[in-house]
């Protein structure tokens, strides 16, 4: 995404926050939300934190990544 489109942080403060169902209720996880085209992610333990944004596109190479074990050395 461009500068240019991105979001009010403000825009996400309705947005429906979800987690992978792997993380406990209680645990820290990567979070996600959709408002328009774009898909905001933020760290679960800081709520009021940063919101990073992202296109369909953008997201879709990085789980694509996930699946062919790309950040596998990360885990």
């Amino acid at each position: 995404m461009q500068p240019s489109e991105y979001l009010p942080v403000s825009q996400f403060q309705t947005a429906s926050w979800r987690k992978a169902q792997a993380s406990e209720p209680q645990q820290s996880c990567v979070e996600f939300a959709l408002v328009g085209d774009v898909i905001g992610v933020r760290d679960s333990k800081v709520t009021d934190g940063p919101i990073l944004q992202f296109n369909r596109t953008e997201i879709a190479a990085m789980l694509d990544g996930v699946r062919n074990g790309e950040f596998d050395d990360l885990g």
